[in-house]
């Protein structure tokens, strides 16, 4: 075991010390020597970050080099932070316990928008100039990746490059860059910038100018040089079947978020929904290979001794074969006593049927994800699930046993009105009405319980909505008021629970989400006023990022009220995800016409993912 870099008195101060003790099971831990030194940060606490595959997976693939050592690193919790500030401890990786201002790359995964002050934290506590035009030739390359880099701009300052798409394809191309030009002896962070923006999938902020328009929308975005590209195109592994997994995730000592082996059984989406980010950014829809899966899981079980495997995926039930994958789980883990979670499966008589197999123990509750009431909204947000779905879904629980429901909504959709809201616990009313009418009175466990869920709509880049407008957080409420007021008239709201989400956060998600440049400064202003894990409620302050807006002279009205034109340029338009922006303005137009875009197999729309040569849009096609 390496010496630790926070000795036991501190420790014994902390809430959770093994966060911060790394030598868990399958943590790599090599030569110090190591000609490319990664530090792979997760903006958040151990607990979430452990949880995340993405990372998981690169860790895996990067120490499979022989000249990488890729560790792990994870936003200290507040206490740790204040020690750390106070004597002056350097952030470390978990594996060596040595200081990441040494490595040569910290690489920051950016999984929502609400982890932009902990990305602060992080180069803060590792002694790292903030701003990349304050680094020099000594510090590590700041990248960045993850679903918040397809709009990387509110928090490009803070980085020198960044990965887009998945990191399979170039990773290996990009580091051995970096080890040639360190081999040559002419290594500079500029000259290893400018070629590594010639790399496909890499973008250098520095490199590219923004011209702005008088009211503040973007007149040109162009790069400083000829030599290195206008778009940036997405990287993605069309082969996922070939592709590198990890096959001993590393197991921590305390329990993380999702504490299991997750089993990636696709990428990408068919189904369309115009609110969804994922599902735009991450076509087209691919699947690994039914016989890889069952090796993958054997094999992951094995290096673990997890109890419990999970499916990875954004539609599990539209993985072609599911069946196949389901029985021989069931065979394998009942051999083994290990449970099988099966998240993202549609409610229907083949998932029912799934779920009766694989869960032995008492039943938990069903989620349905309808995200509108009424069937007018649900077709302007092409959520292709009609209230029969639901009903029949619900009723075929109810006689199998379920008796608890999670409904999940959003408020604050595109052409949302009263009567929509008025839908949500109509909706449930109708729900909790068919349990007492299908379930005899002798055979009940108690009343049924029906709980509702509602978020509030954030317009995400390459969605469909990106041109949506949204609202203050005291209109938010007043829709969640509305929803809750009804709720109270309905014939079963003793069954009816609801839930609503904070309207403020939701707020400063869209700024963060849509920002451009400009948002760096008031990110800044709130760390250096002391905010950092804005994802925890108990951390959030929205008057200091208020105070930060108007100390910047940052018009909040501009990134959330304002309508946009259609030919509008984005901040981010200059990524290309595959999914075109005409295609996209043309959901965006079907959507307010409420009109259903049928799903990738039922019909090919044209989205542009072809482009890339397989998945879906090459399914049953010789």
């Amino acid at each position: 075991m390496r010496k630790l870099a926070l000795s036991d008195e501190i420790l014994m101060q902390i809430e959770k010390p093994a966060r911060y003790i790394g030598n868990e099971l399958n943590s790599v831990v090599k030569d110090d020597t190591s000609q490319i030194r990664f530090a792979m940060c997760f903006p958040d606490v151990y607990e979430i970050g452990m949880s995340h595959l993405g990372i998981q997976i690169l860790y895996d693939m990067f120490n499979r080099r022989e000249d990488t050592w890729c560790e792990r690193v994870y936003s200290p919790w507040p206490d740790l932070h204040k020690i750390m500030k106070e004597q002056n401890i350097p952030l470390f990786g978990l594996e060596s316990q040595e200081p990441i201002k040494n490595f040569d790359f910290v690489g920051l995964t950016l999984q929502y928008e609400m982890c932009y002050t902990n990305i602060l934290q992080i180069l803060d506590l590792a002694q790292i100039p903030l701003l990349s035009a304050d680094r020099g030739d000594e510090d590590p390359i700041i990248l960045g990746g993850g679903p918040c880099s397809y709009n990387p701009e509110p928090i490009a300052d803070f980085f020198d490059c960044f990965y887009i798409g998945e990191g399979e394809t170039q990773y290996d191309t990009f580091l051995n860059l970096y080890k040639s030009m360190r081999a040559s002896g002419q290594y500079s962070r500029k000259a290893f910038l400018h070629e590594a923006a010639k790399i496909e999938g890499i973008y250098v902020p520095s490199l590219y100018e923004v011209r702005y328009k008088e009211d503040g929308t973007i007149a040109a975005f162009t790069p400083v040089y000829d030599d290195i590209p206008a778009t940036i195109k997405k990287q993605v592994d069309m082969d996922l079947t070939g592709s590198v997994y990890l096959e001993k995730p590393v197991v921590p000592f305390i329990k993380a978020t999702q504490d299991r082996v997750v089993l990636e059984i696709q990428r990408g989406c068919i189904r369309g929904c115009r609110f969804c980010q994922a599902g735009m950014i991450y076509r087209p829809n691919r699947e690994k290979g039914v016989k890889r899966l069952k090796e993958l899981a054997q094999t992951m079980l094995a290096s673990t001794g997890y109890e419990e495997i999970s499916l990875s995926s954004l539609s599990s039930s539209d993985y072609s074969d599911l069946e196949e994958l389901i029985n021989f789980l069931i065979e394998e883990c009942d051999k083994k006593h290990v449970n099988i979670s099966l998240p993202s499966l549609r409610i229907d008589a083949f998932s029912l049927d799934i779920m009766q197999k694989v869960q032995d123990i008492k039943k938990s509750s069903l989620t349905f994800a309808p995200e509108a009431g009424s069937q007018r909204l649900r077709n302007v947000i092409n959520k292709g699930l009609t209230v029969d779905n639901i009903l029949t879904g619900s009723h075929d629980a109810f006689v199998g046993g379920w008796n608890k429901v999670k409904l999940y909504f959003m408020l604050g959709l595109p052409t949302e009105t009263e009567e929509d809201m008025r839908a949500i616990p109509e909706l449930a009313n109708e729900i909790a009405a068919l349990y007492y009418d299908t379930v005899p009175k002798e055979q009940r466990n108690g009343k049924c319980q029906i709980t509702i869920s509602t978020s509030f709509f954030v317009p995400k880049p390459f969605t469909p909505f990106q041109w949506a407008t949204m609202l203050d957080p005291s209109d938010y409420l007043a829709r969640a008021k509305i929803v809750n007021d009804h709720v109270k008239e309905q014939l079963n709201h003793k069954s009816i629970r609801y839930n609503w989400h904070e309207a403020d956060v939701t707020v400063l998600e869209g700024i963060l989400a849509r920002g451009d440049r400009k948002i760096s400064k008031a990110i800044l202003y709130v760390y250096e006023h002391g905010e950092f894990f804005d994802a925890w409620s108990e951390f959030f302050h929205y008057d200091l990022w208020l105070e930060a807006f108007a100390a910047c002279g940052i018009d909040i009205d501009f990134y959330t009220k304002r309508a946009r034109s259609d030919d509008e340029i984005f901040p981010w338009d200059f990524i290309d995800v595959g999914v075109t922006k005409a295609f996209i303005l043309r959901e965006w137009k079907t959507a307010l016409s409420e009109t259903v875009t049928p799903n990738c197999r039922m019909r090919c729309s044209g989205c542009g993912a072809r482009q890339f040569g397989g998945g879906v849009c090459f399914e049953n096609q010789n």
